[in-house]
């Protein structure tokens, strides 16, 4: 949970809350963050108040409900609502005064008043800036399985299946790039938001990347399954943004992440990704005011999040802390100057110390404990890749990171996958299948690393398995894909070829026919195997109506056809007015 100095690249040991690296450059030094935002756009309509120097911000706490009295006392104490969340009784206020907070304390029906920076409020939250749109570079054909992929056996899962576009993943982060190669095709821009400052911005294209680290996390959990760059862990799920970080610093405040999480549960979100801490503390102690009103107007956000339907995962961070035997904070506050403090357990590293937060250790090589990764007995839930990840970055670009950032949206895939594989499930249902997918990781040589093999320290419950995860065993026989895309047009017919070898005999009565078509509407459409000798077996025949994409694995009796051979997959488009492709299929003997 580290994240960038102003601006400066992303780094470790860098001041902000970031939990991952900066891209690793071939000659080993890291870039310098995302370009500047673009020129300042018009300010949202619901914006009151005008910046002055001094602002600082607060979240003022009251039982959830109407908020009236409380909004009026807010203005009448020398304030301004800059936003309010009356579900969770939670007010975001700016005020220049330094009584402000004390007063309100003193109103009748506020609980809780705390100061949410020791900075002031950017000028830029009173008329915010859109951030950049950078220009798209293509890369060429190719997408091989990544060592972290096949090691979490996301690889084999895609063939069972690579997501429901049903199931909402929100990435609340530095921002995503949604016009990324490998992003788009996934891209739920109609649920995506900046967060940043403490109120929602649904401008198009104020959810785009003040740096590259959400975007590197987007890609993770769920690049387009298309052929060229990456696959993420679900490539069949939607993606959307909610961007909590501030541009020029990437901090993450309270307000913002308040606001992502009441977003989150307001928007359908069935897994969050949030690989930061809230700025400006590392942890948050209960025994100071201003900390302990962040503790609970985040945790109201959280706790709403979930009764809406929505799961939240976060990185452990990146100092090599144990989070389970807390002494020391010498990184906050890091808006300002830091300075070292003595804690104890009841402090939180929010949002990641939460109850009901999945809490994710990062893995180096192999089932290894990330050097950096923070650890901690009962803290730590399950551990994932987190070491030199190769993903997406903005402007169709693609580049190395490592940190429990990284980690964490493997477990946010596999997370979407059990979603998408059992409809209606609830967030404490995948918080269970988590626990109980994943492979047990005993404890090095290492005397930090205390508990059992089934549940440590180090690695929680183990490592993520993707594959176990959608209750499946490696698929029996070998497998045979075709990646490239198809375009199926109005009232036409297209086919895609996958030849077979090297497999002796008929195919199996039980052959695994995996489809990814996307489309606006399946109606029109007919699917059909087409096997070597001409022979046709239907396994989708305009069914479904309006509803979009086809994301299934088929059985097929295809145990007369030699297996050897080219097989198609045929698509014919029935009407007009709808059309798609074909993403990728598969077969498996």
């Amino acid at each position: 949970m580290m994240a960038a100095a102003l601006g400066a690249a992303l780094a470790f040991g860098a001041p902000a809350a970031i939990a991952g690296t900066a891209p690793v450059n071939p000659n080993g030094s890291a870039p310098a963050s995302a370009a500047a935002a673009a020129p300042k756009a018009a300010a949202p309509a619901s914006q009151s108040a005008t910046w002055a120097a001094g602002t600082r911000a607060y979240l003022v706490i009251s039982a959830p409900g109407d908020s009236t009295a409380i909004r009026s006392a807010v203005t009448a104490n020398g304030g301004t609502v800059f936003s309010s969340f009356d579900a969770i009784g939670v007010i975001v206020a700016h005020s220049t005064s330094a009584t402000f907070a004390s007063t309100m304390r003193g109103v009748s029906g506020v609980q809780q008043v705390g100061a949410t920076r020791t900075s002031d409020v950017p000028a830029d939250a009173y008329n915010p800036a859109l951030p950049a749109n950078p220009a798209q570079s293509s890369t060429a054909a190719g997408e091989p399985v990544r060592a972290d992929m096949s090691q979490i056996k996301a690889d084999q899962a895609w063939a069972v299946t690579t997501g429901s576009p049903s199931v909402k993943v929100g990435i609340l982060d530095t921002g995503v790039d949604d016009q990324h190669q490998d992003l788009a095709p996934n891209f739920n821009a109609a649920d995506s938001v900046s967060c940043a400052y403490g109120k929602p911005d649904t401008r198009t294209g104020a959810w785009r990347d003040v740096d590259t680290h959400g975007t590197h996390v987007a890609g993770t959990v769920a690049a387009a399954k298309n052929g060229k760059g990456v696959v993420g862990v679900a490539p069949g799920v939607k993606i959307s943004a909610v961007r909590v970080a501030e541009p020029g610093n990437s901090f993450f405040f309270a307000e913002n992440t308040i606001c992502g999480f009441v977003w989150a549960g307001d928007h359908g979100f069935k897994v969050t990704n949030n690989s930061y801490y809230t700025d400006p503390w590392q942890f948050n102690c209960p025994d100071n005011i201003d900390q302990a009103a962040i503790i609970e107007g985040v945790k109201r956000a959280q706790e709403y999040a979930e009764s809406k339907g929505s799961l939240q995962i976060a990185a452990a961070g990146n100092e090599n802390y144990d989070l389970a035997h807390k002494t020391t904070d010498t990184a906050s506050p890091n808006d300002s100057t830091p300075v070292t403090r003595t804690i104890t357990n009841a402090c939180m590293d929010i949002p990641t110390e939460l109850p009901g937060v999945v809490t994710v250790a990062a893995n180096g090589t192999g089932v290894t404990k990330a050097s950096f990764s923070n650890f901690g007995q009962g803290v730590i839930d399950v551990a994932a890749p987190g070491q030199d990840v190769y993903s997406t970055l903005p402007g169709g670009k693609y580049g190395t990171k490592s940190g429990t950032s990284m980690a964490t949206p493997h477990v946010v895939g596999v997370a979407a996958l059990i979603a998408s594989a059992n409809p209606g499930i609830t967030p404490a249902q995948i918080r269970d299948k988590l626990a109980t997918q994943a492979n047990d990781i005993a404890c090095p040589a290492d005397g930090r690393c205390t508990g059992t093999t089934a549940n440590n320290s180090f690695f929680g419950e183990g490592q993520v398995d993707a594959l176990k995860a959608v209750g499946a065993t490696p698929p029996a026989g070998k497998y045979f894909e075709n990646t490239a895309d198809f375009a199926i047009g109005d009232n036409t017919t297209v086919e895609s070829p996958i030849t077979v070898s090297g497999v002796t005999g008929n195919a199996p009565a039980t052959l695994k026919v995996g489809v990814n078509i996307v489309h606006t509407y399946i109606g029109d459409l007919k699917v059909d195997l087409v096997a070597p000798d001409g022979s046709v077996y239907t396994v989708h025949n305009r069914a479904g109506g309006g509803t979009d994409n086809i994301n299934q694995v088929f059985t097929v009796n295809a145990s007369s056809e030699v297996a050897n051979g080219t097989w198609k997959l045929r698509v014919n488009d029935n009407a007009g007015g709808d059309t798609g492709r074909i993403d990728s299929w598969n077969l498996t003997f």
